[in-house]
């Protein structure tokens, strides 16, 4: 569905109620562009509207179908950006991607909104609000929409820190309880969230590169430090995605280490238990003939020598730790 159109002349809006179409004849007769958003719209619905705009079947196809990785192509007339945005429910932990599709002409922006994330309500009267910057063309709608989406980017990377330092946190702790499970479901977000910033760094350094084609040389700056909020976002990324994989292995680490703890005390009682067990079933055989067997005082020295024996194994593994 259609969202908002409207067609911008030196950076104002033209106020004056019009269809689509003579907005878009006025601004190649007249200068200026029109900047048209669009939510999740249907194939019928798609082709409908832009019609007056004579894209390249694949780019359309793209736009209805999403699912694209994040690029950016030329075609005759129009250029398309297509860019990752990225939903974090801390609730669940979990990552959630949406898409937008960018199609820029000399005399139109097309804005086609796919899923949840870095929502665009107020980025349009963010850029009204500043005239100088919109009357530099559609290139200046893409630049803060790509601002936008990436400052979400990095606010996302703050919150998965927090988490991935909280899981980090309980696999030092001194509980037992094991963190593998968070840590691993951990990763799979911080891939998807890679998914989505990673691939858009060839696209950005191609419309940030200094006299890219149809790029405005004074956007040229803007797009730069752009891509070094996007590069920020990334590099963050990868460094949560080894401190995780860091975390995990430690992780095994604790869990074996705990294992051969666990198996020394094993081990150490196993002893404790051997002597007494050794020396009670030589005297249970009831041989008549068997040494100090009618001796009266077999049985006190024969129960004072386990007990001798049994507390000098136990201080020895105390020491040594296995107990």
């Amino acid at each position: 569905m259609i969202v908002d159109y409207a067609l911008y002349q030196n950076g104002l809006r033209f106020k004056e109620p019009s269809n689509l179409g003579e907005l878009i004849s006025k601004a190649k007769s007249e200068g200026g562009f029109v900047w048209l958003g669009l939510a999740e719209p249907t194939e019928a619905e798609f082709n409908k509207v832009i019609g007056d705009f004579g894209f390249h079947p694949l780019a359309i196809e793209d736009a209805v179908m999403a699912h694209q990785r994040p690029k950016y192509e030329e075609f005759p007339d129009v250029q398309v950006l297509v860019l990752k945005t990225v939903f974090y429910e801390d609730r669940g932990s979990q990552i959630t991607t949406g898409e937008i599709f960018i199609f820029i002409g000399e005399h139109f922006v097309v804005v086609v909104r796919h899923g949840n994330g870095a929502p665009l309500v107020n980025t349009r009267h963010t850029l009204e609000s500043n005239p100088e910057q919109l009357a530099k063309g559609p290139y200046a709608v893409v630049h803060a929409i790509l601002d936008h989406v990436i400052d979400c980017y990095i606010d996302i990377s703050m919150e998965l820190e927090t988490d991935v330092n909280q899981a980090e946190a309980k696999v030092f702790s001194d509980s037992r309880v094991s963190a593998s499970e968070e840590i691993y479901l951990l990763k799979r977000e911080v891939i998807e969230f890679r998914h989505a910033i990673d691939p858009l760094l060839a696209p950005l350094q191609q419309v940030a590169s200094i006299g890219a084609r149809h790029i405005p040389s004074e956007l040229t700056p803007f797009f730069r430090d752009t891509l070094d909020h996007l590069s920020r976002a990334s590099d963050a990324a990868s460094g949560l995605d080894s401190l995780l994989q860091s975390a995990l292995q430690a992780e095994i680490a604790q869990v074996q280490l705990q294992q051969n703890e666990d198996m020394r005390k094993i081990t150490a009682y196993v002893a404790l238990a051997s002597v007494p067990t050794m020396v009670a079933g030589i005297y249970g055989m009831n041989f008549d003939t068997m040494p100090e067997l009618r001796w009266r005082f077999g049985y006190p020295i024969v129960l004072s020598g386990l007990a001798i024996v049994t507390v000098f194994l136990y201080r020895k593994f105390k020491k040594s730790g296995w107990l």
